[in-house]
């Protein structure tokens, strides 16, 4: 009986370790192996780098022949000088087309376009589509003809153009360009004798006006700045005080203008009717009416240092109308002593001069004029605006005039030399309201964008703007103290004696705040420097079209479309 063979016994984790074995002596192998593959590759590298080199080292640079494909050089660049004119002639049709004047009716863009030959109407297009694409098509037609105009239309010609950057223009387009540069060259036009002089005693009366409000400014500096505080707390306590003191029907038509006398006794009201009725403060009661325009009353302003108690033959107030006249009143006199004629349209502002002996009024026909009250002469006729103009102020010194209007823009005039010394920008609508602050730097403008900008004359910019109402603006009025005493309005010094603390008072919150009136309803009160809301007076129904603020600070007086003026006054003014 043979004997069975023993077998090998395999025990249970065997395997195991022999595989973990195995594939660690794999692994070492294939690393031994890349190493070697590695060093041999870089051998190789470093010869045939070390031959290139010795290769690169024999070539003489010198023997190269230099061969440049001249054919597609000629091709990149002309390529490219295309795009260039290509895009100079998109920017000068851009440009072209800022200056192209396209109506702004519907049904005169469609004639335009039906004139053009082009579609009335293209699918999906509204009113403001169709606008821009009359103006596109009118620039690229604008373009077309300038390019007509030019001899030769070589391709060679063009990009030799559009290589220096400007289209191909010679003979007469140049000259036309040259033309047009001269037209816009600011100029000049000689001015009569009675200019000459009338600047001549404007510059007189100005200068010490100047140096006695700076003397004044540097004592206020000086004042401490606890009373200073104290006073200011006190002006906002009386602003929020403010309430409705009188309301009145002025007339059969909206109230257009309104303004304080300077004594702040009486208050003229002008009516689109183009009656002006003169009321007592605060009574509110009717004392005369002037009958002399025949259209609506645009513009009134009472001389400086008027007072109630005249004749019939000074020169009290002066008014204007949409009738193109602009006529002189005295208090005691129904009928105009003077007419100053030569707008050509309706007159929207006057205002007097500080030496009372100047009239400054806008008018539509898009320029402002200065008058000589005594003669009754035109003495300046000056444009400078793009639109209509709507308000005039001059400066509490005398030396300066503020213009602003319809196109958005407001500009400040020296009246010494005549030159635009300051152009007010930022507004995006027109501008309805403008008044000079008492402090003779700052300028106050209001506009139909519902915003309220204040114009720094130091600094030649907009130093703040107020979103002040929620409709357009229609007037804007800083407060301004008690005029400086004369012989022709000091004559009673008992009243004098009895306002005194009045007057002080007035005068010490002189340019401390402004009024602004819109088409919202409101009469809203700012102070100045912080720009805040004090008190917003509600009480019109609908527009608020004029306001004034009499001089020794008693009332704030406002007319609007509803035919009445009101008095607005703090609730403890005595």
């Amino acid at each position: 009986m043979s004997r069975p063979v023993k077998k090998e016994r395999v025990h249970f984790g065997t395997l195991e370790r022999d595989a973990v074995a195995l594939a660690k002596r794999k692994r070492q192998e294939e690393d031994e192996e890349g190493d070697e593959e590695e060093k041999d590759h870089a051998e190789d590298m470093l010869a045939e780098s070390s031959s290139r080199n010795h290769f690169i080292s024999r070539i003489d640079l010198d023997q190269i022949d230099e061969t440049i494909d001249e054919a597609a050089d000629n091709e990149l660049n002309d390529e490219a000088l295309e795009k260039r004119r290509r895009a100079m002639d998109e920017f000068e049709r851009k440009k072209l087309a800022r200056s192209i004047a396209v109506p702004t009716d519907d049904v005169q863009v469609r004639a335009e376009l039906r004139k053009l030959d082009h579609p009335v109407c293209l699918f999906g297009e509204d009113a403001g589509d169709r606008r821009s694409r009359l103006r596109y098509i009118m620039s690229k037609i604008a373009i077309d003809q300038k390019k007509a105009l030019v001899p030769g239309d070589s391709k060679a010609e063009s990009v030799q153009d559009a290589r220096f950057g400007h289209a191909s223009v010679e003979g007469e387009t140049e000259e036309e360009e040259e033309e047009e540069e001269e037209e816009e060259e600011e100029f000049y036009t000689e001015g009569s004798d009675e200019l000459r002089q009338a600047r001549h005693q404007m510059a007189i009366y100005s200068l010490p006006r100047a140096r006695d409000r700076l003397e004044q400014h540097r004592k206020d500096c000086d004042t401490d700045l606890a009373v200073v505080r104290q006073r200011r707390q006190a002006l906002i306590k009386t602003l929020q005080s403010y309430t409705n003191d009188g309301s009145q029907v002025g007339g059969e038509r909206p109230l257009a203008r309104t303004v304080f006398s300077a004594d702040s006794q009486t208050l003229l009201v002008g009516s689109w009717s183009g009656s002006i009725k003169l009321w007592t403060v605060p009574q509110c009661q009717e004392v005369r009416m002037y009958r002399g325009h025949t259209d609506r009353i645009g513009g009134l302003s009472f001389r400086p240092h008027c007072a109630t108690n005249h004749g019939t033959s000074s020169v009290d107030f002066a008014s204007g109308g949409a009738d193109k006249c602009i006529y002189l009143w005295s208090v005691g006199k129904e009928t105009p002593v003077g007419s100053l004629m030569g707008h050509e349209n309706r007159v929207v502002h006057v205002d007097f001069h500080p030496s009372g002996s100047y009239l400054g009024s806008a008018s539509y026909d898009g320029s402002w004029r200065l008058w000589d009250v005594a003669t009754e002469c035109e003495l300046l006729l000056q444009e400078g605006h793009s639109r209509e103009l709507f308000c005039v102020r001059f400066q509490c010194d005398g030396s300066l005039v503020a213009t602003a209007g319809l196109d958005g823009i407001g500009r400040v005039w020296d009246l010494r030399s005549g030159r635009s010394v300051m152009s007010l920008e930022g507004h995006a609508k027109e501008i309805y309201g403008l008044d000079w602050s008492p402090n003779g730097f700052q300028v106050a403008t209001g506009s139909a964008d519902n915003t309220v900008r204040v114009f720094d004359l130091r600094k030649s910019e907009s130093v703040c703007q107020i979103p002040a109402h929620k409709s357009m603006i229609t007037d804007v009025r800083f407060f301004h103290g008690p005029l400086p005493q004369t012989a022709a309005n000091a004559s009673d010094a008992d009243s004098m004696d009895t306002s005194s603390d009045q007057e002080t008072n007035a005068r010490l919150c002189s340019g401390q705040y402004l009024a602004t009136a819109s088409n919202d309803g409101l009469v809203n009160i700012w102070t100045a420097g912080d720009w805040k809301l004090q008190k917003s007076l509600a009480g019109h129904v609908g527009k608020v079209m004029s306001i004034d603020i009499a001089r020794n600070g008693s009332y704030i007086a406002s007319s609007g479309y509803d035919r009445t003026f009101k008095l607005w006054g703090p609730e403890d003014f005595v």
